[in-house]
């Protein structure tokens, strides 16, 4: 029989979650404010971003928030919607640089600033002038969807190579997903400039880490192939979908295994500003850590370059993280995040449009 405090501490716990659940989802004045302030941050941003713009350049980066190209994301090389860097003086290019630190953090501005930078070290690697443009650091773009406002749904996007950032807000909420960090080359090796440098270092550390600690039976429910994907599996689908959840779940791992699970987890959400990552972190636990899986087919050595690649995935019932370093030797990392129900801010548009609709 279980002791009066032992069901008073179970009381407790259930409390303190539901207090957090309350703070990060939008029902504590603390949390409404930290998402008011954000959205205000951002729509000052944006207005001060355009207020630098000529008509012709405002044609090209103040888009309708219905336009379909809101949802036209890629991670390759190609014409980008929006104005690029190349067509921007220096306080445009500053004011547009402000508009996508304000909605990241210290980490991930650092990671955003390291792939465009990437750029010139692929024109070494293969051989191009200094002016290419296939391999080209000012062909990142930044589009605006609608009117920055309170009371209307507006957004805007951040797309180059191997970088593709979407933000929408609603009522003074912000949704960041989809949301796609690559790197190419995953590492840069010797003889070239930035010799060494490895933008997604901590998500694969962290990853192979948790991989190793890992018994043989479990695995065998990892492990889901010895050869992996050649690419992300949901690539840059518009709607992402997975038919089932693979591999191990959290509630399947050991207490130390659950602590390296979730310092991945924070390692890829500590790329956003903090009132994003606190708002995803406290949605992961309100829909059950223990339905998410972790999985991963390939090699399971961190070879660096050497040619066998490998591939992970964080799957939950809404949420899904997929890491796939296969291409060039293995030296070329695609990653992104997922909101299985919310991308594009979905769930919030409907809330939006109904409560219009019932006024």
């Amino acid at each position: 029989m279980q002791t009066p405090s032992f069901y008073f501490s179970r009381i407790c716990n259930a409390l303190k979650l539901a207090a957090l659940v309350c703070l990060f989802l939008g029902t504590s004045p603390t949390w409404l404010h930290a998402q008011k302030s954000l959205s205000n941050e951002l729509r000052a941003a944006s207005e001060q971003f355009l207020a630098t713009l000529s008509s012709e350049q405002k044609a090209l980066a103040n888009l309708p928030f219905d336009s379909e190209w809101r949802y036209d994301w890629n991670y390759t090389p190609r014409q980008r919607k929006g104005l690029p860097l190349k067509q921007m003086n220096e306080v445009q290019r500053k004011a547009a640089m402000h508009l996508m630190k304000a909605a990241l953090s210290n980490q991930g501005v650092a990671k955003a600033e390291a792939i465009i930078g990437l750029e010139y070290v692929l024109r070494e690697v293969e051989k191009r002038p200094e002016n290419d443009t296939y391999r080209d650091p000012e062909n990142y773009a930044f589009a605006v969807f609608g009117t920055p406002d309170a009371q209307q749904p507006w957004g805007f996007s951040v797309e180059g190579h191997h970088l593709s950032l979407h933000f929408t807000v609603v009522d003074n909420k912000v949704e960041f997903l989809p949301s796609f960090f690559g790197s190419n080359p995953g590492i840069v090796l010797p003889g070239y400039v930035q010799e060494g440098k490895q933008v997604l270092k901590e998500e694969a550390d962290i990853a192979f880490r948790l991989l190793g600690s890992f018994d043989e039976q479990q695995l065998k429910k990892i492990v889901l192939s010895e050869k992996a994907p050649n690419d992300m599996l949901t690539t840059n689908t518009r709607k992402v979908s997975l038919e089932k959840r693979e591999g191990l779940s959290f509630g399947e791992m050991t207490s130390a295994q659950q602590k390296l699970f979730q310092e991945l987890l924070t390692v890829y959400l500590n790329k956003y500003h903090v009132t994003l990552k606190n708002q995803e972190l406290a949605r992961l636990r309100q829909a059950d850590m223990n339905k998410i899986y972790f999985a991963w087919m390939g090699d399971r050595e961190p070879n660096r370059g050497a040619g066998r690649g490998h591939y992970f995935r964080v799957h939950g019932p809404t949420f899904l993280i997929e890491y796939d370093n296969t291409q060039n030797g293995a030296n070329h990392v695609h990653s992104v995040v997922r909101d299985l129900t919310n991308d594009w801010g979905e769930d919030l548009l409907k809330a939006h449009y109904e409560a219009a609709h019932k006024k």
